[in-house]
């Protein structure tokens, strides 16, 4: 493997700064965030490009890639190890959801850098180990806002495809009351992917705990709903 492949690709990224990029970047976060500036479909490209220097290496050899493009807490690396984590899905064993559990506590500290890893590689991860999904209510229970957000994230994908509809009640149980609005933004943009396929079901869930749950939350939840629907959801009795 080449060795100077994490320098080369923070020299690529240097290069590639967009001021517009570099200055609208903190307009996205409430927390202060460590970005480049380059915009995300050059960001993807570059993922893509030096991925394929490495595909034939050893998943334990990119993880340790991953691990310390993590470390670095640039958007942009994370994004990058977001992506290369995600490459190798096929390769996932067990033994990885300490790995990425690891991540999600120690390196994710804004909503792009957990739904990026998220969407993809844990729930990828999910769904070729279904019992895994236990793991994410206790993620429910954290008192870090991010594994908190990661719990329900992590089903997105897996939620939009019909599945778990079970388990995206309960983590919304866990979170129904939560204050803090990405949670709710997050647990709220589960059940709206869960209502794609459910949408009967993810009504009813609504409607039976809309006089504890944010507005935030309830709104994304119901966000693709027929508008007599949403109608219903959002008239009166709101507890914010």
């Amino acid at each position: 493997m080449e060795p100077n492949i994490i320098s080369r690709i923070r020299e690529e990224l240097a290069l590639s700064v967009d001021e517009k990029t570099k200055s609208s970047s903190s307009r996205f976060f409430k927390e202060e965030v460590r970005c480049y500036g380059v915009k995300t479909a050059l960001v993807r490209r570059i993922a893509k490009s030096y991925f394929n220097e490495i595909e034939s290496e050893d998943k334990k050899e990119i993880f340790c890639l991953c691990e310390e493009l993590f470390r670095s807490d640039y958007c942009e690396e994370a994004y990058i190890a977001a992506e290369w984590a995600y490459q190798v899905r096929n390769d996932y064993s067990e033994d990885d959801f300490l790995t990425f559990e690891h991540w999600v506590e120690n390196y994710v500290n804004n909503w792009a850098k957990c739904d990026t890893l998220c969407n993809h590689a844990v729930g990828s991860f999910i769904e070729k180990f279904p019992a895994y999904v236990e793991k994410l209510k206790v993620w429910a229970l954290s008192d870090n806002r991010w594994v908190r957000r990661a719990s329900a994230v992590t089903l997105i994908l897996p939620a939009r495809k019909g599945n778990f509809l079970e388990e995206v009640f309960e983590i919304s149980d866990l979170l129904l009351k939560d204050r803090d609005d990405l949670v709710q933004k997050g647990y709220g943009w589960m059940l709206k992917e869960a209502s794609k396929s459910h949408r009967h079901e993810v009504f009813e869930y609504v409607m039976n705990n809309k006089k504890e749950m944010p507005r935030t939350a309830l709104r994304y939840a119901i966000e693709k709903m027929p508008e007599d629907l949403r109608a219903r959801g959002m008239e009166k009795n709101w507890k914010k």
